[in-house]
């Protein structure tokens, strides 16, 4: 099998697509405890617990059992808090470089530097290549034409920002993805499979997006798990919502009561599946009024948030939910990564692989069950309607300038 070299693994995402597309991991680095926990206890693949910053290059290639250019690939989504759009909603602004942890981008460079892969993957949030605001992608590109001077290497990095809902990933979630290749070939991103198929964009007609529906229609819908109920302020008002709308069906501008301003709160407060849509985003760390939940009002299982993540079935955790969500909020879906890894082989490693079925894109269900009942407003919330101002925009909000006061 082709050999990659796995750097901030989490809790896989990345890796279980490049499996499906034929690699073996054959050395991965990780801090967070209970994510190596976790790739343990699913694969055999040698793990690096510590912080990537105390971690040598001449380690990382003997527990991989690999010598410098050997690897095939180098992978990894370096932590993205730096350049996350959620800095933008509260401050207008994020941090980017000036956030200490964006020193994971210079351990990213360093390790494709010492280890000189045949080809590299990185992983992140699309804020990183935000317009004006994209100090990270030029240090990652500027530091790649650093090494290629001073190693003689030619990676020539090729950038984009995918939405993995155009790839069959039941679920919306866009990230940046740069690809380079040592010996400079070029890479071209595969244009998407999926999408609305009346919107004129694409050339030629793409195949419907993978629904809600069929990545968990063959689940429970009502599972007997009491970690799945919903808690805390809102939790009632949540039957109140349609399927695939939020606390914005309850505002002037939505059709249910006026009980909030217009974008006076995270898109993803109150949010829920639709059964016929591609999920939202899953959240890494949502308080207990953030969604997505599940069409049935509750929280989503473990399982079923593997299933929006295109992980391959069968999984096994030993913590509890909300650590098994952060691991996978913070994961990449893994369909993109097969996706991604099909082409890296083919385009860059001369290895294409014959077969054209995709091993983690989840089937197409026949029928689709009509949207659930909504449930009438609960009176305890009635005395919130009334007039709300909405939100004044970005980096306006309360919170914003009491940050530009102190």
């Amino acid at each position: 099998m082709l050999k990659a070299i796995s750097l901030f693994t989490g809790t896989g995402g990345l890796d279980f697509g490049f499996e499906a597309a034929g690699f073996e991991t054959a050395v991965a680095v990780e801090l967070d405890a209970a994510c190596c926990r976790t790739l343990r206890l699913n694969r055999s693949w040698p793990v690096i617990e510590r912080d990537i910053h105390h971690v040598t290059s001449k380690e990382l290639l003997k527990v991989a059992g690999l010598k410098k250019g050997q690897a095939d690939v180098l992978i990894g989504g370096p932590p993205c808090q730096p350049f996350s759009k959620s800095g933008y909603w509260a401050r207008g602004d994020a941090a980017r470089l000036k956030d200490s942890r964006a020193d994971t981008l210079t351990a990213y460079l360093r390790f494709v530097r010492e280890t000189q892969p045949k080809a590299l993957l990185l992983e992140n949030v699309y804020g990183l290549a935000y317009k004006g605001k994209d100090e990270g992608l030029e240090r990652i590109l500027e530091g790649l034409r650093k090494i290629n001077r001073e190693v003689g290497t030619n990676y020539r990095p090729f950038w984009q920002v995918i939405d993995a809902a155009s790839y069959g990933v039941p679920q919306h979630r866009e990230r940046v993805f740069i690809v380079a290749s040592r010996d400079g070939r070029a890479f071209e991103f595969p244009a998407a499979t999926h999408g609305n198929v009346e919107d004129l964009f694409f050339r030629t007609k793409p195949e419907p997006y993978r629904t809600a529906w069929d990545a968990l229609g063959d689940l429970p819908e009502d599972p007997n798990d009491p970690a799945l109920k919903t808690t805390g302020k809102w939790a009632d008002l949540l039957p109140s919502i349609p399927e695939g709308q939020n606390y914005l069906w309850h505002t002037p501008r939505g059709n249910g009561r006026p009980l909030f301003g217009w974008r006076t709160r995270y898109w993803s407060f109150l949010l829920k599946l639709a059964k016929d849509r591609p999920s939202w985003t899953l959240q890494a760390q949502p308080g207990p009024a953030t969604g997505p939940f599940h069409w049935r009002n509750r929280k989503l299982s473990a399982q079923e948030m593997c299933r929006l993540q295109t992980f391959p079935d069968g999984l096994s955790f030993d913590c509890a939910r909300a650590e098994i969500q952060k691991m996978l909020g913070n994961a990449v879906p893994s369909l993109v990564a097969e996706v991604l890894a099909r082409e890296i082989r083919t385009q860059l490693l001369d290895t294409p692989i014959r077969t054209k079925k995709l091993k983690l894109l989840p089937p197409r269900r026949k029928t689709t069950p009509k949207a659930e009942r909504v449930a009438a407003v609960p009176r305890k919330y009635l005395p919130l309607e009334g007039e709300h101002t909405a939100h004044p925009g970005t980096g306006q909000g309360n919170r914003a300038r009491a940050r530009r006061v102190a």
